[in-house]
């Protein structure tokens, strides 16, 4: 009997952690540069000499420029460019992908003047 209400109170112990720990979310961020690399070509990634985190990442605002690479904007004047490193050829420089703010929303591509 002892031994019942033993369990029981265990039971009663254990059961709120384990509710408690189903409430956590697990929702992990996908890096901005795995985002943006996900979003290219097979033609586009394999101008990746090495990994898509030989990247930089840098908050720059939204102008003449680079809004002509924007195929939705979403009325942001700042996004994230991803720059891929040794990406550039003879003919134009490294390959930049936007990012909304969201880090989550490819918002357009292209190259940067050499």
């Amino acid at each position: 009997m002892i031994k019942k209400h033993i369990f029981i109170s265990l039971l009663l112990m254990i059961l709120p952690t384990l509710a408690g720990c189903s409430l956590i979310s697990t929702h992990e961020q996908t890096p901005i540069e795995m985002v943006a690399f996900s979003s290219l070509t097979d033609e586009e990634q394999a101008l990746i000499p090495a990994s898509p985190k030989d990247s930089s990442v840098e908050k720059v605002r939204v102008n003449e420029e680079n809004n002509s690479y924007m195929y939705s904007n979403v009325g942001n004047d700042q996004v994230y460019a991803v720059t891929f490193n040794h990406t550039g050829t003879n003919t134009s420089g490294d390959l930049v992908v936007y990012v909304d703010l969201d880090k989550e929303t490819v918002i357009g591509k292209g190259f940067t003047l050499k």
